[in-house]
Order: structure tokens, then sequence, then C-alpha cells
């Protein structure tokens, strides 16, 4: 039985020998050092955060706060803070709803439009 003399080295997909593959320096695909770009060593966390941009805490929306299961489209006063001035759907991202409840509302939404409570347009 012959066994292999060679092994593959994962990182840098070339041959080496089974007895100085761990001696063997890292390299990219280009020959350079691991860690090591045209543009000089790589230098991670250093770059401070552009002016305004934090990652903000996730809250809950308002209706997982209440603990409501259900939305009702006859609660005119709160699907009516979910509408625009001209009868549009506020998005997720401007209203706070998490996509459960945003489904939930959309729906009571064209309930109550459907029964003349919410208008359409306007």
């Amino acid at each position: 039985m012959i066994k292999n003399k060679y092994v593959i080295d994962l990182v840098s997909w070339r041959l080496c020998d089974k007895n100085d593959g761990d001696k063997m320096e890292q390299t990219n695909r280009n020959g350079t050092p691991r860690g090591v770009s045209h543009r000089g060593p790589m230098i991670t966390g250093t770059r401070p955060e552009p002016y305004g941009v934090r990652a903000r805490e996730q809250t809950a929306c308002r209706f997982c706060r209440r603990g409501e299961k259900y939305i009702d489209y006859k609660d005119i006063e709160t699907l009516q803070k979910l509408l625009t001035n001209r009868g549009k759907i506020y998005s997720r991202k401007r209203s706070g709803n998490c996509a459960k409840c945003q489904r939930k509302a959309k729906m009571a939404i064209k309930r109550a439009r459907f029964i003349a409570l919410l208008p359409f347009t306007t």
C-alpha cells in the first residue's frame, strides 16, 4: 500500500509535504503572507465610527409592549397613528412595528377601510 506523500494546505490551497506542512508560512492566493496585502498589513478595529452612526437598542413595537394578541379594526385612534394624512400605511421602519404586528395592523386597517371606518384616500 502506497501512502500519499503530499497534503493539500486548505488555507492557501497548494500542495505541500506532510512533514513541513505546519512549518510553511500561510500565504494568500497572490503569494503574499497572510494578513499582508499590497496596501500594507491588515489592521482591524481602529477605524472610528462615522458621525451620527450608532447601533440602536432594539425596542419592542407598541403592540408587543402592551402584550396585545389581536389588533382591533374598530380601534380607529390607534390605526390612524399608523397612517399618513393621505391614508397610506407607514412602513415598519417608520411606525416601529415588528413584522408580525405590522401584518396584523395591515389587516386591521384594510378591514376598517372596507367597512368605511377609515378612508382609502383623502
